[in-house]
């Protein structure tokens, strides 16, 4: 992001060699990081106290992973949704709402403060959709017409629900209700197809603002309730991924990255693409819900 400052404590945590590093959620009673490579069929843990890296391997194409109340784990793969079991490290088959379209597969997901898991598919197509994963177990189609479903976060009051449809390069808004977890009136809330890069995955910070990380894009930007552009990180890498605050006190910014798109020769000149990232001081998040398995 040429004539955009790169922020002074930005430091690559893990050179973490991802294909398609995505999804970090920080456990905040674990205190860890939790991120997945998508194309590496695996997830990692980090804890930052203590510097332990985990890698498991799912054997999945893993889209998205989230905590829950249980302490299993719900991934959204190429096969459906599934609690996996990391000390056993078997999965747990939930349903498969796109069984009939094997070249798709779940993309990113986030949980809303309700408990229920919200997931969207990619595929060979643009007609792609977006769904909704109740504690009962019951999987509902929320929305169509999806070329990459990607991020997903809520507003603080959770009165909206913002997702990003990646190959138009827009942030939707919809009204959300948290009771009956039911969204409409779609709207768009950034456009970003006149600008470099892709939004990627998607926050909420503590003040209400929306960060995305910008896929081809070198960079993160930061947007007020209005979408209104308050501010743009650079980044030392062309695909960053994803974002997620951690800490104790939820303070420090992580950011994945992606490598599957930089040819084979030119990757020793491209790092540290695939690693972890963290900002120090670049604002305040909020708790990760759990699903409520």
């Amino acid at each position: 992001m040429v004539g955009h400052p790169m922020h002074p404590d930005l430091e690559l945590i893990l050179p973490a060699g991802d294909e398609l590093g995505e999804g970090p959620i920080w456990d905040v009673d674990a205190q860890r990081l939790y991120w997945v490579d998508i194309d590496g069929k695996r997830y990692h843990t980090y804890d930052p106290a203590t510097g332990a890296h985990a890698v498991v391997v799912v054997g999945e194409l893993l889209g998205a992973l989230a905590l829950t109340r249980s302490g299993r784990l719900l991934l959204a793969t190429d096969s459906g949704l599934s609690f996996f079991d990391p000390t056993q490290r078997s999965l747990t088959p939930i349903g498969n709402p796109e069984a009939d379209r094997p070249g798709n597969r779940f993309n990113d997901g986030a949980v809303d403060r309700a408990g229920r898991f919200w997931s969207g598919t990619l595929g060979e197509t643009r007609d792609n959709h977006l769904y909704r994963l109740d504690p009962g177990g019951s999987i509902k189609r929320m929305d169509s017409g999806i070329a990459i479903s990607n991020g997903i976060a809520w507003s603080r009051d959770d009165r909206v629900m913002y997702f990003v449809d990646s190959l138009p390069a827009v942030i939707y808004a919809y009204d959300f209700d948290l009771a009956s977890g039911e969204i409409a009136n779609r709207r768009v809330f950034v456009n970003h197809a006149d600008r470099r890069g892709l939004p990627d995955g998607l926050i909420v910070d503590a003040e209400g603002f929306v960060w995305t990380a910008l896929w081809d894009g070198y960079g993160l930007e930061r947007y007020d309730p209005d979408g209104r552009l308050e501010r743009t990180l650079a980044l030392p890498v062309q695909y960053p991924t994803s974002l997620a605050f951690g800490g104790p006190d939820l303070t420090e910014l992580y950011i994945t990255s992606a490598l599957c798109e930089i040819p084979h020769a030119e990757r020793a000149a491209a790092a540290p693409a695939g690693g972890l990232f963290r900002i120090r001081g670049a604002g305040r998040g909020l708790p990760e819900p759990r699903f409520a398995d």
